[in-house]
């Protein structure tokens, strides 16, 4: 039997992992495995010498869809893969990789994943989690400053030259093409327990 494939979208710091962690809060999380598109990002050598500042890594040119397409077709067909590995400090991949094994359900996490047509149609239902422009700016704000190191400064111009001209050009439209649309994110308990059920309901098809 084939995997399961969900894909959970949305703007970034939208809440996409909180809504990935609250499903698996309900289901067997030996029968699944997550992969996140941010793990597919091209190293900074692929963009052929430009200053890390002027990519935009809002765009979807900036990442490795068509490795994550692969790899998502290998999973489906139980066929382990080795996933890359990503520093958001050095703009690099690292030289080690993750090795993920197939599972009854792949989780695929990522705010351009419904951009791309041939990853979206790998998926059995698509998942958009829709939250607040400000909340999700003072989530990034937070996350950045944090955990990747960053000014608040360097976050702030990084937003207004990409993050939000991208997400108007590709993430909201991408919206469109999701099956079940959650808004305020993890904290609407009834949607994500109506995509619970639904999973439940096809995973005992598996």
């Amino acid at each position: 039997m084939k995997s399961l494939i969900i894909g959970i979208a949305g703007g970034s710091a939208s809440g996409k992992t909180t809504v990935t962690n609250k499903i698996l809060e309900h289901i067997d999380e030996t029968r699944v495995v997550v992969i996140q598109h941010d793990s597919y990002y091209k190293d900074i050598s692929e963009f052929d010498g430009i200053a890390p500042e002027s990519i935009n890594f809002d765009h979807p040119n900036s990442l490795d869809t068509n490795l994550l397409v692969e790899h998502i077709e290998h999973l489906r067909e139980r066929r382990a893969v080795e996933q890359p590995m990503y520093s958001f400090t050095t703009l690099r991949r690292l030289k080690e990789t993750r090795r993920v094994e197939p599972k009854d359900i792949i989780i695929v996490d990522g705010i351009l994943i419904f951009v791309e047509k041939k990853l979206r149609d790998l998926m059995d239902i698509k998942i958009f989690v829709d939250t607040d422009a400000d909340e999700r700016l003072i989530r990034r704000i937070r996350r950045d400053i944090l955990e990747r190191g960053r000014s608040i400064e360097s976050v702030m111009n990084q937003y207004m030259d990409t993050v939000k001209p991208m997400h108007l050009e590709f993430v909201e439209p991408s919206k469109h093409w999701a099956d079940v649309i959650i808004p305020r994110g993890a904290e609407n308990v009834v949607a994500v327990d109506m995509v619970v059920t639904k999973i439940e309901s096809l995973m005992s098809e598996l």
